[in-house]
């Protein structure tokens, strides 16, 4: 029976064997750590067979790179023995919500959602610290593994002792000589696990500011590749003047990058409908009046169009040509659908019809500049209005600024994820909350915060939060009440039921999804009872026998199951009791867990009834290796295709 594995996917142990498929010549063997001899790469050999010339040594290329790269990339592929609990308590809706707010470092969350949503994340959002000097900042360990929140950051070692100024922990001073490079190095291999993430027709975009939008696009580009930048968007962020600069600073960057520009859904902005009228009564509806030329010269486009009302001859402009050749223009004058201008005495256009669009689903291409996206004083108010008018948080994104990102990157058609590891304030949840409610989207959300302490004279620790992340889940809470009784009001309005009247309903709208599971991350449930002969006693043996940790719960097991397993951690999980024993059904029959001590034949087969996917049990469980046989031969007997692992 195969054992469920303790830690990450080993990213750097898989590139090994990517590598090794197509040049095994190029292994060797390196030390580890612990002076054991490990699988390794031999470079400068890879090198020579990745070129057409004689390699002699390093090469000067066109690349970004800064002190503390390679240890980036390191960690990004280093796996961690860590886990996600489950916390009910904190909450909302759990046993129904698609929805996920995990709080703790984001590298680590990054690594644990690998198995789970690779390639099914539809657009991530990020909003990460913009290094002004002030801002807070990942210090990774590059080093050191990675367990509890203070020694996994480095803040303290193994005995608890302090090993770095916590004002340093916080800030990265612009005084300081890496001050590039350590924010580099924060966000490189966050991004490299990101993208992993991404399906491909997802979209990334990452806002900043002028500080590090030029380092930031060059990271980018080498970790999705130049060809997939698809815009820099220019959002303006504030109206008023500031004199803090020789120039006021009154935008954002927001930087779009897909996973792959040919498999790419981008949805442009809502058509206008002001923008059409009718003047002339035609019975297609409302419309406008588009150019005629276009940049493609070639062919049977240079031609002339005669005006028949004045007798003039129009050519596209110097440089260009026409956007049809003459029988398309032929079948348009035919159809009405050349008009020179609205008083017929100007170059010639195409009329294009607001209904015509409408059905063939166009949207309006979108301008890299957003002036009208609200800005942070709007993104303030609305935080104001949901804490009672503290402001319990500076500077936060509006919610009208997602929500035309959310348009862009997400359809409203299907259950999209949107990703957001930088989730501060949680506006992002707001946003598809909000607009789900309004589009009656399906669109699921995971939030990732580290529950970053909140300074002791701000407004939100003096209103009862400790951390960032509190703020972000009482945000989603506050703002997912008031969103719902938005909806049932605008559903029980008389407008709405001219809109859907009785009689044509065949499912009556559900109302959006306002919940979210909080899932910590924490150390692994497991105890480090591996030890070598010299290092045990007889009398120590029983101490060693149980080796999950006395304080983790069988809902914390289950999660790591989910975890390991690489399953959606939003199912639906139910719990039920067979034969005096505590079983969860996740999905129905996707996943059959029982963690409790002295399983028998009768729940066996109780379970195997059922016809689970796959089915876990606790080591323990068993009593010894002939029980653990007969389990397995039942599963074999009464439900073969299932999947069978213990922990």
């Amino acid at each position: 029976m195969a054992k469920l594995k303790l830690h990450t996917l080993d990213l750097t142990a898989a590139n090994i064997d990517r590598i090794l498929e197509l040049f095994p010549n190029c292994q060797t063997t390196a030390k580890d750590e612990k002076g054991s001899l490990k699988r390794a790469i031999d470079f400068d050999l890879l090198r020579q067979e990745l070129s057409g010339h004689l390699v002699e040594g390093p090469q000067e290329r066109y690349r970004l790179d800064w002190p503390g790269k390679r240890e980036a990339l390191a960690l990004a592929n280093t796996p961690v023995v860590l886990t996600l609990r489950p916390c009910w308590e904190e909450s909302v809706d759990f046993e129904n919500t698609k929805n996920l707010y995990i709080e703790g470092d984001n590298l680590d969350a990054l690594k644990l959602l690998q198995e789970t949503y690779l390639g099914k994340v539809k657009m991530i959002y990020i909003d990460p610290p913009y290094n002004t000097g002030n801002d807070f900042i990942y210090e990774d360990d590059f080093t050191a593994g990675r367990e509890a929140y203070q020694r996994g950051a480095g803040e303290k070692d193994e005995q608890g002792n302090r090993m770095m100024d916590e004002e340093r922990w916080k800030q990265n001073s612009i005084s300081n000589g890496r001050f590039h490079s350590d924010w580099l190095s924060m966000i490189y291999p966050r991004l490299r696990l990101a993208r992993n993430l991404l399906s491909d027709d997802g979209v990334t975009f990452i806002s900043i500011d002028d500080g590090e939008v030029a380092n930031l696009r060059k990271a980018c580009d080498e970790i999705f590749g130049e060809s997939n930048f698809v815009a820099n968007l220019i959002w303006q962020s504030r109206t008023s003047i500031s004199d803090d600069h020789e120039i006021s600073l009154n935008h954002n960057h927001t930087i779009i990058y897909a996973k792959s520009r040919q498999c790419l859904e981008f949805h442009g902005e809502p058509l206008d409908e002001s923008e059409y009228r009718n003047p002339d009564g035609d019975t297609r509806g409302p419309w406008k009046l588009v150019p005629l030329d276009a940049n493609k010269p070639g062919g049977d486009t240079l031609y002339g169009i005669v005006n028949p009302r004045t007798g003039e001859e129009h050519f596209p402009p110097n440089g260009r040509s026409w956007a049809i050749n003459r029988i398309e223009l032929k079948k348009l004058q035919v159809d009405g659908r050349i008009k020179f201008g609205m008083s017929d005495d100007s170059s010639p256009k195409k009329k294009l019809f607001l209904n015509e669009r409408k059905q063939r689903g166009d949207s309006k291409t979108p301008s890299s500049i957003l002036l009208d996206a609200g800005t942070t004083k709007a993104g303030t108010a609305e935080v104001l209005d949901l804490f009672n008018e503290k402001k319990i948080f500076s500077y936060p994104k509006p919610t009208h600024l997602l929500r035309r990102l959310l348009q862009f990157g997400c359809s409203v058609k299907r259950e999209n994820i949107i990703l957001d590891f930088f989730s501060g304030s949680a506006t992002t949840a707001h946003a598809v909350m909000q607009l789900n409610a309004e589009d009656g989207g399906k669109r699921r959300h995971i939030m990732v915060q580290l529950p970053e302490p909140c300074d002791a004279k701000s407004e939100a620790f003096k209103a009862g939060f400790k951390t960032i992340a509190e703020i972000g889940k009482e945000r989603i809470r506050r703002a997912g009440k008031k969103i719902l009784a938005e909806w049932h009001a605008k559903e029980q309005s008389a407008e709405l039921d001219l809109l859907h009247p009785p009689s044509t309903i065949s499912d009556p709208p559900s109302p959006p999804d306002i919940g979210f599971r909080v899932l910590k991350v924490d150390s692994s449930n497991f105890a480090d009872i591996l030890r070598t002969p010299e290092e045990l006693n007889q009398k120590e043996l029983a101490l060693h026998t149980q080796h999950i940790k006395p304080d983790r719960s069988p809902e914390d097991l289950l999660f790591h199951v989910l975890v390991d397993w690489g399953v959606d951690l939003a199912l639906p999980v139910v719990e039920e009791t067979l034969c005096g024993k505590r079983v969860f059904f996740v999905d129905g029959n996707a996943l059959a867990a029982c963690f409790d001590n002295g399983i028998d034949d009768a729940l066996i087969k109780a379970i195997a009834a059922c016809k689970p996917q796959r089915a876990v049990f606790r080591d323990e469980a068993y009593g010894d290796d002939s029980a653990r046989i007969n389990v397995a031969q039942l599963f074999a007997l009464l439900s073969p295709n299932t999947e069978l692992k213990s922990l």
